[in-house]
């Protein structure tokens, strides 16, 4: 009787910890990456295919920009995976007037084999020193300077307007999971809706 009365005890304590544990990781992944209404940072990349810098303008759609942070398209499994998915959000996300554009920091060259290997139908960005990783605050600091760890970024997916305003992120907790498609495109139709209210 008293060992279930002390274990009762011992769960009843435990519980609110574990909530305020979960609440402050939630709390730290919130505040990992851009603001929303915010204006994104200057922006130039190395576009895969070409070798050619780019900027937020010069790869908007009608609406704007979906940019998709990826920790590697060389040796990343999740990311892989994530990038094969988009493969069904380009198009709908084009006529919806969003071009959809996904950033790591492998080589253009790596992203340029892997882009034809998979028939990658959009846009993929290299972000060798991981500039634009850092000016979006994603940067994985646990994993600063561990080896090909380093520079990697915080996945997440990031809606930027043509007047370079921030209007959503999506983000997974951990770097396991990434929002599904389905995710991707009822959040732009969501922002296409609240533009036309």
């Amino acid at each position: 009787m008293i060992r279930t009365l002390l274990a009762a005890t011992a769960l009843t304590l435990a519980a609110p910890l574990a909530l305020a544990d979960h609440h402050e990781e939630d709390a730290e992944m919130m505040m990992i990456g851009p603001h929303v209404g915010h204006m994104a940072p200057d922006f130039s990349a190395v576009l895969a295919a070409s070798g050619d810098a780019v900027t937020l303008a010069d790869l908007a759609g009608e609406e704007g920009t979906v940019l998709v942070f990826s920790r590697s398209l060389d040796w990343c499994p999740f990311c892989k995976k994530q990038s094969i998915d988009l493969k069904d959000a380009a198009a709908p996300l084009a006529e919806k007037g969003w071009s959809l554009n996904l950033i790591t920091y492998d080589a253009p060259e790596t992203l340029a084999d892997y882009a034809d290997q998979q028939s990658i139908p959009y846009t993929l960005l290299s972000d060798t020193n991981s500039a634009m990783i850092d000016a979006f605050g994603l940067r994985n600091h646990e994993m600063n300077g561990k080896g090909r760890y380093a520079g990697i970024p915080h996945p997440a997916i990031i809606f930027i307007g043509t007047d370079g305003e921030i209007k959503a992120m999506l983000r997974e907790e951990g770097y396991k999971d990434r929002p599904p498609v389905e995710t991707v495109l009822e959040k732009a139709d969501e922002l296409n809706a609240a533009d036309m209210g």
